[in-house]
């Protein structure tokens, strides 16, 4: 019920849940979650991260810019949990309609540290709500500590995500509901 995806090259699984999240919406997939895009910048400096928060029009900046030399982390950890709470939000809302799918952004830092999103997947989980993620190389000890052998990775590619979560989604109805 848990599945991760880890691209190679910047912004690659950014661009590849992107893509299943729409297209699985598209079909009709009851998808809650967050989906990154970055913003390029005209004046040199690092690209702008924003969240999209799937159930809505929400767009949040999770980025700070820190200067046009600036090495520290961009993050801004008060959007990133705006969007946590917003989808954590939309999630309790489904009630009994529970969501098809989690997807969220990635398996990062604060995940990693306990915080972002990482209570949400655990508690996606528990109610039976596949989640999807992505996550780098350097997040990747503390996501297997965190999935405890529970993830199934999946290539990164859309066709393989996209049946991926369309069999754990269509798993995951109530008897006699429609996929």
């Amino acid at each position: 019920m848990l599945g991760v995806v880890t691209a190679t090259g910047t912004g690659e699984g950014d661009r590849l849940l992107r893509t299943v999240a729409l297209r699985l919406q598209a079909e009709g997939l009851r998808v809650v979650g967050a989906v990154q895009f970055n913003r390029d910048r005209d004046d040199g400096r690092r690209c702008d991260m924003d969240l999209h928060v799937l159930t809505g029009v929400d767009v949040v900046r999770i980025s700070q810019d820190l200067g046009l030399n600036s090495r520290g982390c961009r993050l801004d950890a008060a959007g990133l949990e705006r969007v946590v709470g917003l989808v954590g939000a939309a999630l309790q809302a489904q009630g009994d309609k529970a969501a098809d799918l989690l997807i969220v952004n990635k398996f990062g830092k604060q995940e990693a540290e306990g915080r972002g999103f990482r209570p949400l997947i655990g508690q996606a989980m528990i109610a039976g709500i596949p989640v999807l993620t992505a996550v780098k190389d350097g997040n990747r000890m503390a996501f297997d500590a965190f999935a405890d052998g529970l993830a199934e990775a999946i290539a990164p590619d859309v066709d393989a995500i996209l049946a991926w979560a369309r069999t754990l989604a269509r798993a995951a109805q109530p008897t006699g509901q429609p996929a």
